[in-house]
């Protein structure tokens, strides 16, 4: 992406601290206490996922982290706005966020409303959010609690390593994807699908979170589509990036045969499917996974 020249966005806050908010504890203590948010915030699909995710990473994303004894969440976490000390990675990191409130911006303008930004929080291993505690572990993440994102950079370098999708569109779509997120909270279809959910089983409750998942790769595909910053290659680094996040091609990693009841995010096709129909329209409306079969 040609982003050299971008701005970057103010919309950001650092979390500091970290600590041994949990030290002491064992890993099985730890992991017991960040499964039921995990749950409250994905359903059980979601546990499982995170628990693949895991198993793939050979330990997880920064799993030492999680797992290991010492390092654990502050009882308080201390937040910068402070951009001199933000490392390359978090400052390109800004520039997307930038692309995507002048994206989003006008499309809201469009239909005659104002866009309100998302906050990007920068984290290290250990944080808190309005969702409670954030891991790496469990990858990047929007709270519509706090409306804010949250992101431990080092998700970046396991997505080039780990999970074999490089490039810095690839790591774009990862943001654009949160911001979707961001959007569906604007738009009432968080809440509403959070109300429904409450209503269904666990395998019905997997199935919608897996469209506001796919819809969300939509509208990372319609902020592509419109930034007119991609470069040729672009494209193929984020259908890549799609495949190799979907439901099944993560529990196949992990050696485990894909069950499309525990899916919460998309498989690999329908993943690429819907990050493609936005590139290739740049139009939201075309991002109805709900009215889709």
């Amino acid at each position: 992406m040609r982003l050299d020249d971008e701005q970057e966005s103010s919309n950001f806050e650092v979390q500091q601290g970290g600590g041994s908010g949990f030290g002491g504890m064992g890993g099985g203590n730890l992991l017991g206490m960040l499964l039921p948010l995990i749950g409250s915030r994905f359903g059980c699909g979601g546990i499982a996922v995170v628990l693949i995710v895991m198993a793939v990473m050979g330990g997880g994303l920064n799993l030492g982290s999680l797992v290991g004894g010492g390092s654990g969440v502050s009882p308080q976490q201390q937040t910068s706005q402070d951009s001199s000390k933000l490392t390359e990675v978090q400052h390109w990191s800004l520039k997307v966020l930038h692309t995507t409130e002048e994206v989003w911006g006008q499309v809201f303008n469009e239909h005659g409303q104002q866009y309100k930004p998302a906050t990007l929080v920068f984290y290290s291993q250990n944080g808190m959010s309005g969702c409670g505690a954030a891991q790496s572990a469990m990858g990047p993440f929007y709270c519509p609690n706090d409306q804010k994102i949250y992101l431990d950079t080092e998700f970046f370098t396991e997505l080039k390593t780990k999970l074999g999708s490089p490039g810095d569109f690839a790591q774009a779509y990862v943001i654009a994807h949160e911001v979707g997120h961001h959007i569906q909270d604007l738009e009432g279809t968080l809440a509403s699908v959070h109300n429904q959910q409450a209503r269904l089983g666990q395998e019905e409750g997997n199935a919608m979170q897996v469209r506001v998942e796919l819809q969300a790769d939509c509208y990372a595909g319609v902020w592509g589509k419109r930034t007119g910053l991609m470069e040729a290659g672009d494209v193929e680094e984020g259908l890549k990036a799609a495949h190799q996040i979907g439901d099944d091609a993560l529990m196949k990693a992990s050696g485990r045969t894909p069950n499309e009841a525990m899916f919460t995010h998309g498989s690999s096709e329908q993943r690429m499917q819907w990050l493609r129909r936005g590139l290739d329209t740049g139009d939201p409306a075309q991002c109805d996974t709900f009215a889709a079969k």
